[in-house]
This record gives structure tokens, sequence and C-alpha cells, in this order.
């Protein structure tokens, strides 16, 4: 039966070297998870849920690790956004020249920012964004963290969308089953423990912040292992 309570604990991959083997494997483990899960169906469906009045074109993702789902969203966009200035934040600059390349023929601005999300958040000088986008990242924030970074997004972004682990029975069973993906052992501890730090019911509805502008917030299930969220000015709606 999985937890009322969210348990964060340190994940493997985030401790090993960006350069180490079972680190290298691991992000190719996680492309794996990414299709099995159906992470870009779901991706679409929330940014579409947005109903965002002008197509975005400051993008940034936090946790962006190595591009290619950022990259798989950019080609599957239609009609596709031209002209995006697109920030891929992470700890590491993981991305390969063929990624970058393939950006550059998207017509895409990219900028890696290597820096920790945190000091993102609370950085003065954080350029605007339309849009910013997390994918399995929130959960590695405990009860003290979270809030910062998703006060940090509130004050520099018109609209987010975050895709996180359920914290259910059923994500439960399919993190102990993930190894029959052929995954590494890293890949397989970190399932279990992102499904235990994930969300349920309307948690990120509750810490997301209360400042002056309206925003739109919806929570809800994505079947059958991810928890969405997302949230947009409502003066950026359409309607």
């Amino acid at each position: 039966m999985s937890s009322a309570f969210r348990t964060v604990l340190p994940e493997l991959l985030d401790e090993l070297s960006p350069n180490d083997p079972r680190a290298c494997q691991s992000r190719r483990d996680l492309r794996r998870v990414h299709r099995a899960m159906g992470s870009l169906r779901i991706l679409k469906d929330a940014i579409e849920r947005l109903r965002l009045a002008k197509r975005p074109q400051r993008v940034l993702e936090l946790g962006a690790g190595d591009g290619s789902l950022m990259l798989r969203l950019a080609q599957a966009i239609n009609p596709p956004w031209r002209a995006v200035s697109l920030t891929l934040l992470d700890r590491h600059d993981l991305l390969s020249a063929q990624t970058r390349e393939a950006y550059q023929a998207l017509g895409w601005q990219l900028t890696v920012l290597r820096e920790d999300a945190l000091d993102w958040a609370v950085a003065r000088d954080a350029e605007p964004i339309d849009l910013c986008i997390t994918t399995l990242f929130l959960h590695h924030f405990d009860t003290n963290t979270l809030p910062v970074l998703l006060r940090g997004i509130a004050l520099n972004a018109d609209a987010f969308v975050a895709c996180e682990p359920r914290r259910n029975q059923i994500a439960e069973v399919g993190s102990k089953l993930i190894g029959l993906l052929g995954v590494n052992q890293v890949t397989r501890a970190d399932a279990v423990k992102s499904v235990a730090a994930g969300f349920r019911a309307q948690e990120l509805t509750a810490l997301w912040p209360k400042i002056s502008q309206p925003w739109t917030c919806e929570e809800y299930a994505a079947l059958p292992f991810i928890h969405c969220f997302t949230a947009v000015r409502t003066e950026c709606r359409h309607g």
C-alpha cells in the first residue's frame, strides 16, 4: 500500500559522476522509461490543457538531463513552434552534439544553463519565461525546498507543466517491475524511491504560492503512472 505521506530519499543517479558508466546507462534507461510511460503524449496533452492565448517563445525546462525528451516534444508539436528561445537547466551539461544540431534544425535558439534549480529559483535577475516544463524532477525536493522552487517558477513564468511519479499502489508495483524493461540497478533502485517521493490528490496545488496574480491550476492523474500539475496565469489563457 502506498504511503499517505511523501518520502524523499537521495537517488543513486544524482550521486554518481555524469561520466560514470552506470549513470550513462541509467540516462539511456530513462529514455526507454519515458517511452514506456507515454511521457511525450502526456506532456503534449498537459500543454494543450493550459489553453495558452499565444504560443510560447521563451521556454525553460528544469532538470533537463540530456535534453532528449524536450527535443521529442519540440519535434512533435503541431503546428510547430518557431523562433523559440529554449533554456535547458541542469547541474550538468549532458547534451550530445546530435541533440544540439537537432534543436538548431528546428530553428530553436538553445541555451544550456548549468545551475542548481534552487539557485535559479531565488535569483533576482532570472529571465521571464512564457512556459516552464519539468518531468520527473519535482519529487526530488522535500517539504522545505519544494515551496522555494515553486515560488521561483510562479514569479518568473506565465505557465508551468510538471509530470511527476504518481504515489499510488499501481505506480508502486510498476516501479518494482521496471527491471522488465532491461534497465540497470541504478534505475531500478531510483524508480522505487521516485514513487515514494511522488505526488497524489491536490498536493502540488496546495503548495503553489499564493501571490498577487490569479492563477488557474489543475492536478490530475495521467494513467498509468504519472501525476500531472499545470498552472497558468489566468490572463494568459484563452477565454
